[in-house]
């Protein structure tokens, strides 16, 4: 996916390091998310939970758009024309609904409910995305991983995994499907570059449970339905509640009398500083303008994206700010 915004703020991304409290009673941080339009004859909306000025990353998920259920015959769908990636890898994962994807590597592959395709584009990737005629709601999400620097320049990749869906505890009325990493007796086959975790747990009615986790992991929930409480902190849809390192055990309670479906999210603090602008991570201001310049020119850092039958051949890159890229931190939470 694309970040479609005309004029993307540049973001640089410092490593923190989380001091460790009181686990008993993890101090929760609600991130709210903002509305972005994606693209489509009629902007389809998205909510964009990271990045975000008071948090850029959670290990090393750096970016966050979550959207629908959305409509199609209204807004007209995602029609994402090829655009370019460096420095990342790119998740999506849908709930409902059907996206073609097209990308430089030379795969065309369709994304559905509930199968995880992760892209890699270190060294440079192009790729277009566009719902199948045979979509009606369109609903899901769409992740980013900041690449460290032994793997910044890593080659062009595509991994497709179907996670099984397991009860997350016994007894409990809690389904999963492990998609990153390792949970509640799950383990994904799939290759990554850091430590992570990525689930997604469809709670019943008024369920409750507590999973254990990494310590050495920060985490994140985004709620896709319902209302879930993050220990003692409620968390509304498209709400992302954070918690950081050294809590050995999370505990969620879905607050409703229907079914609700979170995301969690992983991974031990990214120890790196990162610079990211527009589709690009990178290391600093020079770098992106490289890759920008690069990309305008139809360099072969980017390859080419073929069968996309969109208006429009590629998307253009915004010009860039005339201010250089200034330090960001996360803030530092006691848990």
């Amino acid at each position: 996916m694309s970040n479609t915004e005309t004029a993307p703020v540049e973001l640089r991304c410092r490593p923190e390091d989380l001091p460790v409290g009181d686990t008993r009673r993890p101090q929760v941080e609600v991130i709210t998310s903002r509305a972005v339009p994606l693209g489509g004859p009629r902007a389809m909306p998205v909510r964009r939970t990271l990045p975000q000025r008071k948090r850029s990353l959670i290990g090393a998920w750096c970016f966050i758009d979550h959207y629908g259920p959305d409509d199609v015959s209204v807004t007209g769908g995602m029609d994402v024309a090829p655009h370019p990636h460096t420095g990342l890898q790119t998740l999506s994962w849908l709930f409902s609904g059907e996206i073609e994807h097209r990308d430089s590597h030379g795969v065309h592959a369709m994304v559905r409910p509930g199968e995880m395709n992760l892209m890699t584009g270190g060294h440079g990737i192009a790729h277009s995305e566009v719902s199948t005629p045979e979509t009606t709601i369109l609903h899901g999400v769409q992740l980013w991983l900041a690449l460290p620097d032994t793997a910044r320049d890593a080659p062009r990749d595509f991994q497709h995994y179907v996670p099984e869906v397991h009860p997350a505890a016994p007894g409990a009325d809690v389904l999963a499907r492990v998609f990153l990493g390792t949970l509640a007796g799950q383990t994904s086959p799939v290759t990554t570059f850091s430590p992570l975790l990525g689930a997604e747990l469809v709670l019943g009615p008024h369920a409750t449970i507590d999973l254990d986790v990494d310590t050495d992991f920060e985490h994140g929930v985004l709620v896709d339905t319902g209302t879930v409480t993050l220990f003692d902190t409620a968390l509304d849809r498209a709400e992302l509640g954070y918690i950081g390192t050294g809590v050995p055990c999370l505990s969620l309670t879905n607050r409703t009398g229907d079914t609700a479906r979170v995301l969690l999210l992983g991974g031990t603090p990214f120890g790196e500083e990162i610079v990211m602008w527009w589709n690009f991570v990178g290391r600093s201001h020079e770098e992106i303008a490289e890759y920008r310049t690069a990309w305008e020119r139809e360099s072969d850092r980017f390859g080419r994206v073929d069968g996309y039958q969109g208006k429009i051949a590629r998307l253009p890159a915004p010009a860039l700010p005339n201010a250089r890229i200034q330090p960001r931190r996360n803030p530092p939470t006691s848990n």
